[in-house]
């Protein structure tokens, strides 16, 4: 990524470079956006506002309809000492206040929480999002990785890469991918590149 970050090239946009893992997991019943697994290790609330935006354009692009975001936390309640839940809260805000636009955003949730209805329904827990969430965005770039590999490995799940927030869409496979997931991860960037010109930066900038 190096090349395509460094300032001369011209890929560089206002909106920060994330990565999207879009996977094909047997066990649940749609394709599961995960972010940001590859590019940020540590994103502050201002990368994740555009890790997030990144997500949900990529979704919009391959067709989701209102994509629903579930904000990762090991909780899905406001903890002062658990940095990432307190984010995951003002993310969710910042959703409804039109500063993140185009998908339903929540938070903070656990995981099982994101894509188990019945896990929701056993801690009480209701949002539009829990039990059926199209993207997951994890606390940093460690528990994004682990969480595919996870899935890759346990799951046989199907992983395609793609990074966003350039001024072109990136296709960015691990060493160990498959073939099909190089290919998926190709017409990933595709379907991106005939969408609308997201790269032009964050809403209302």
């Amino acid at each position: 990524m190096s090349a395509a970050v460094a300032v001369h090239i011209g890929l560089a946009t206002d909106r920060r470079m994330s990565h999207v893992s879009v996977m094909d997991v047997p066990t649940y019943a749609r394709p599961l956006f995960i972010t940001d697994t590859a590019s940020n290790i540590e994103p502050d609330l201002a990368a994740k506002q555009d890790i997030v935006q990144n997500a949900i354009d990529l979704a919009l692009a391959v067709g989701v309809e209102t994509p629903k975001v579930a904000i990762l936390s090991a909780i899905g309640t406001v903890n002062p000492k658990l940095r990432s839940s307190l984010e995951a809260a003002v993310l969710a805000k910042m959703a409804e206040r039109g500063q993140i636009v185009g998908g339903v955003v929540d938070g903070p949730l656990a995981f099982d929480d994101a894509v188990s209805p019945a896990t929701a329904r056993v801690r009480g827990i209701a949002s539009p999002v829990t039990g059926r969430a199209d993207i997951v965005v994890v606390p940093d770039l460690e528990s994004g990785a682990m969480l595919v590999q996870q899935l890759g490995a346990l799951g046989d799940s199907q992983a395609a890469g793609i990074v966003l927030g350039g001024r072109v869409p990136i296709v960015l496979t691990s060493r160990a991918d498959s073939p099909l997931g190089r290919v998926a991860s190709c017409a990933l960037a595709v379907l991106v590149a005939r969408a609308a010109p997201w790269w032009r930066g964050r809403p209302g900038g």
